[in-house]
């Protein structure tokens, strides 16, 4: 039986997902098996359907828009206990096992969860309706004809069964915050508890640090999920006897739910349900098939809200705006214009997209061909091209250079890559020490393409900068390592490299560890003279007055600035002499950097109580300006000319080199932006 309260949105989840997949073994994703005298009863979809012991053509019991979950046998067969969403809140119902009209018997606002019957035929359940934080939920039971719910003395409970006679009980004390974690041995695995009715003394099945889950009890013994070999599997244990018996020996899918009565027991596993014999330890896949009207599989359009747009970016001015919804890519305009649905892929996630700086295309990571590719297409979505990318995972954070001619990313194994889109050659570039969660080693190019630029854990675990040279294939340290540097970017004039770096980060490497909850962490923006000679831009100056040399025409020598492309001189020698501090900011909670302007770079800071805080600082003048509070993220085009800011549900195309936007300015309209939801295809 599936019955943590802590799993239920896990099952809404899934059975969301459920489809009528029809194979030798019939439909999957049948899960909460549970056992009656000639039938077995499931839920598909969330809702709950009955079967011959034997499979074949299931029958929908229920049928109501919310979910139905946790079915339970009464003892003699006649009634099935369930919990319903009905009205919103989750409590406990019982319907006759032929079919019927449900009856409610809980009336609390909190989840009550069905866990089986008494011997006398009430319905026991779990409700957090008398919990604290040290005892969450806890068994109840209620007639089946409705009245009072009565506690059992049971202190805390996430899930088991009453023995058949009711002289023990057989529960998971603590459930999970998160079940899906396979092979878990922290402190919420525990074992099984058996507590004797008569006097409350307690017992615990074998147990080796592993997680026991889902008891369920027949024939006075313990029936429950294992992961002792390192997967879900059903074993046993006789409160009487003290024998353990592993039942089950799958390697593939984990046991997820089970159910045992009437002389058998019922398992999901893969998605199927199993009839397992106790005796003999042999099992069986039955063959299910579920057909009905599936109302939520229709295709249908939904409107796209604001807030739930991901993967944001512009275009390399600034005029469009695109984003990543339900794994179509969409294009917004600034001002003038509508919307458009660049990919219309329903069963295809396309991830990551990512404007070229001429404006012409757009590239994204796709899963077209069951694996994830690199796409390459007209701005407008048209003529669309796949390079496969060898050894294929999942990709992130696609930035082209400025020429166009290559892609930098990462991927799931922490790697830089660069992609030549011309030879399709790859190139991979460096991989990151450690695997943490925060996947901070995001590649950025130089303004004139020929560096790759990102932050990198070294053994020590702090960050330090580092350069890659497309040219010659050298790959150097620029920082120390005595100090926790990230997000290195270039000036748009090739000159300086920004980066932040802490000097106390430390207690913060072990991100798992405790002790660096209350060790907030600061950073200072630095500033790295990439060529022998750059002089410092925060050098002191004097007003003096200027002499023409002999034969000077007087032409301002600044006239000729941007005739040529930017060359960026990376000198390699000496290098950590000419990294400098930014002076006018200090050292605050700075999260990040965002490319700006030339000679301007914006910083992010996290301010309590303000959200986050978008800084522009100046090189030329060491002066700081608040552009923006209280917002969600910021992206800078191509150009450096525009920002896309998140405020809250708001999305915001500012000017880069202008003052602060007032409130609500440049920002995108939404209106009319609506998604083809085709389940369907998505389930394909």
């Amino acid at each position: 039986m599936q019955r943590s309260s802590s799993l239920l949105s896990v099952l809404v989840a899934g059975a969301l997902l459920a489809a009528p997949l029809t194979a030798q073994q019939g439909t999957r994703l049948l899960r909460d098996p549970a056992v009656g005298p000639d039938r077995i009863a499931f839920v598909h979809a969330n809702d709950i359907w009955t079967v011959g012991r034997d499979g074949g053509a299931a029958v929908r019991l229920t049928s109501d828009e919310g979910g139905e979950t946790a079915p339970a046998f009464s003892p003699d067969g006649s009634m099935i206990a369930f919990s319903g969403q009905y009205g919103g809140n989750t409590d406990v119902y019982v319907v006759p096992a032929e079919g019927g009209q449900p009856t409610r018997l809980t009336w609390h606002p909190g989840a009550d969860v069905v866990q089986g019957w008494t011997p006398d035929g009430r319905v026991l359940f779990t409700s957090g309706r008398e919990g604290q934080p040290t005892m969450s939920t806890k068994f109840f039971t209620v007639a089946a004809t409705g009245g009072l719910p009565e506690a059992l003395a049971i202190p805390r409970a996430d899930n088991g069964e009453l023995s058949g006679d009711g002289g023990f009980v057989a529960y998971q004390e603590v459930g999970f915050w998160d079940p899906g974690w396979r092979n878990y041995r922290g402190g919420q695995a525990q074992p099984i508890s058996v507590v004797d009715m008569s006097d409350y003394s307690r017992r615990f099945t074998p147990w080796e640090g592993e997680r026991h889950v889902e008891p369920t009890v027949m024939d006075g013994v313990v029936y429950y999920i294992s992961e002792r070999d390192y997967a879900g599997n059903v074993w046993s244990w006789n409160p009487a006897s003290g024998e353990e018996r592993q039942l089950t020996t799958h390697a593939d899918f984990d046991v997820m739910s089970l159910d045992a009565g009437f002389g058998t027991v019922v398992y999901e596993q893969g998605g199927y349900l199993h009839e397992l014999d106790p005796a003999t330890g042999a099992s069986r896949p039955l063959a299910i098939e579920v057909a009905g009207d599936q109302s939520w599989a229709r295709t249908r359009w939904e409107e796209v809200t604001p807030n739930r747009l991901r993967d944001p970016q512009l275009s390399p001015t600034g005029q469009r705006a695109l984003f990543e919804y339900r794994g179509d890519l969409f294009t917004v305009p600034r001002e003038d214009g509508s919307w458009r649905n660049i990919t219309r892929s329903p069963g295809v996630a396309d991830r990551h997209a990512v404007w070229s700086p001429d404006g012409a295309h757009i590239a994204w990571f796709s899963d077209a061909d069951g694996e994830y590719g690199l796409m390459v297409a007209d701005q407008d979505g048209a003529n669309a091209r796949r390079i496969e990318i060898p050894d294929a995972t999942f990709y992130f954070r696609p930035t082209w250079s400025p020429d166009g001619s290559k892609l930098a990313f990462t991927d799931t194994d922490y790697r830089v890559l660069v992609l030549d889109l011309e030879s399709e050659a790859l190139t991979h570039v460096d991989t990151d020490r450690y695997a943490h969660p925060e996947r901070s080693m995001n590649p950025v190019w130089s303004p004139d393409s020929r560096w790759v630029t990102y932050a990198r854990r070294l053994d020590n675990h702090l960050r330090a900068v580092f350069v890659h040279d497309t040219q010659t294939g050298t790959t150097s340290q620029l920082t120390d390592g005595m100090a926790d540097a990230i997000d290195p970017v270039f000036d748009a004039s090739g000159d300086y490299l920004y980066f932040l770096a802490s000097t106390n980060y430390g207690l913060n490497t072990g991100w798992l560890d405790m002790t660096s909850y209350d060790r907030p962490t600061t950073y200072a923006l630095y500033v790295t003279l990439l060529a022998e000679g750059t002089p410092s831009p925060f050098l002191p100056t004097s007003d003096e007055e200027s002499v023409d040399e002999e034969g000077g025409d007087g032409a301002d020598a600044e006239g000729d600035e941007g005739s040529e492309d930017v060359a960026v001189v990376i000198d390699l020698g000496g290098i950590e002499r000419r990294i400098v501090g930014a002076p006018g900011l200090g050292t605050r909670s700075f999260t990040g950097l965002v490319p700006g302007p030339e000679g301007h770079v914006f910083v992010t800071e996290s301010a309590p109580g303000e959200g986050t805080v978008l800084h522009r600082y100046a090189v030329d003048d060491a002066d700081e300006t608040e552009f923006a509070s209280g917002i969600n993220g910021a992206w800078a085009s191509a150009d450096r000319s525009a920002l896309l800011i998140r405020d809250g549900s708001q999305w915001r195309i500012v000017d880069a080199a202008g003052g602060p936007p007032s409130d609500g300015s440049g920002s995108l309209s939404f209106s009319g932006l609506r998604y083809q939801v085709d389940p369907q295809a998505e389930w394909s």
